[in-house]
């Protein structure tokens, strides 16, 4: 069943197509990597699907949820990472959706955050000011910030970007367990096409519109993938 329909999706981004024309589909408990070379239009399509950005042409429909109920990792900005607050702050702010116009979070919302910081192995930290930490240990606090706002589809933008390989490999088990464990639809833009081909199900490579989506095994056969890898073998 699709969680996700984009069809014929064209995004323009400072007065230039950035999107052209893609389309495919998501269905539940896919692990689906986006790649492809700087300027391809990742980033820009996923905030498409997010609502953050206007499409010039297409639709995006969701199936069985609501555009409120993903959760979404961004890339990180520096002044996000300086933001003052605590750890147990941040992960209970990604339950804001679901609290609507409510003055404070209900006691099935603070649960919620509870069981993302447990799910995360972040307990120790929840006291910690957020600003304070890793970077390794921000991305998994704004991962389980994501996961307080869906228990459906996780949109994760560049999650690994600027860690060390042991902080990466860690990230990438966590991800992999929430997608296997719990069922929830991943979604993540990577330019650690290495790492996309060894966790991801499927893959959709752009260069503003869709050179392959489909299954990563076809995908490591593809001259894209040959081309981007340097004519390496397979990872």
């Amino acid at each position: 069943m699709n969680i996700i329909t984009c069809q014929d999706v064209t995004i323009c981004y400072q007065g230039r197509e950035a999107v052209s024309h893609v389309s495919f589909s998501l269905e539940a408990g896919d692990y689906l990597c986006l790649v492809g070379e700087n300027g391809s239009g990742k980033s820009t399509l996923m905030k498409g699907i997010l609502g953050l950005v206007k499409l010039q042409s297409g639709s995006v429909e969701f199936h069985g949820m609501k555009r409120t109920e993903i959760g979404y990792l961004p890339q990180q900005t520096v002044v996000q990472r300086d933001f003052p607050a605590t750890v147990g702050e941040v992960v209970l702010s990604g339950c804001l959706n679901a609290r609507g116009m409510r003055p404070f979070y209900s006691k099935k919302e603070k649960q919620r955050a509870q069981d993302a910081i447990q799910q995360l192995g972040i307990e120790s930290l929840q006291k910690r000011s957020y600003r304070e930490l890793s970077g390794g240990q921000q991305q998994r606090v704004l991962l389980a910030r994501a996961l307080c706002a869906t228990k459906k589809l996780l949109l994760l933008d560049e999650p690994v970007n600027g860690l060390d390989p042991v902080v990466t490999a860690e990230l990438y088990a966590l991800i992999r367990r929430i997608n296997q464990e719990e069922g929830i639809t991943i979604l993540m833009v990577s330019h650690d096409l290495q790492g996309a081909v060894q966790q991801a199900g499927k893959i959709l490579h752009l260069r503003k519109q869709a050179l392959f989506f489909g299954p990563t095994e076809e995908y490591r056969t593809t001259n894209y993938y040959q081309h981007m890898t340097g004519g390496g073998s397979s990872a």
